[in-house]
């Protein structure tokens, strides 16, 4: 007889994603994300850090102050480095787990990647427009999302 109590798919690909955003520098926010295919193998994964080729001791890392002083304007998000690290057109109809509901500019990547499925396991910005404007360019285009559940067979998962 076969075990009973291995992991389910999502908690194996949340667990990765997990895994992948302990590689970010970020001191305030990791975020990972792991594309999967329609056929449960990985794709791709990807967390939030500098672009490729930016000396990451060089680059400001704070959150405060002017615009050039802080992270924002620098650092690639973990859904965009996933779908940037696939080879083109190997993401038509496949899902990616994020540990952090993605922002509206993720959301339109994920949207022309042909990305169909979201699953996060965090949606601590909901309140805000970005977050807002990813729901409703997601409702529009038929990418469906969805919370990461726990269903009790999987290992322990912490941020």
């Amino acid at each position: 007889m076969k075990r009973q109590d291995y992991i389910h798919w999502d908690a194996y690909f949340m667990g990765v994603a997990l895994l992948s955003a302990q590689r970010s520098k970020d001191a305030n926010t990791q975020v990972g994300a792991c594309i999967v295919s329609p056929e449960n193998k990985i794709l791709s994964v990807g967390y939030n850090g500098m672009p490729t080729g930016c000396d990451d001791d060089l680059m400001p890392w704070g959150r405060e102050g002017s615009a050039l002083d802080t992270k924002y304007l620098f650092v690639c998000h973990a859904e965009l480095n996933a779908i940037l690290n696939t080879p083109a057109g190997k993401l038509t109809g496949a899902r990616v787990y994020v540990t952090l509901f993605p922002c509206s500019e993720c959301a339109k990547a994920i949207i022309q990647s042909g990305i169909k499925e979201v699953i996060y396991l965090s949606d601590k910005y909901a309140d805000t427009d970005s977050t807002r404007a990813s729901k409703k360019m997601f409702d529009m285009t038929g990418v469906s999302y969805r919370p990461y559940e726990v269903t009790g067979t999987e290992l322990t998962l912490s941020l």
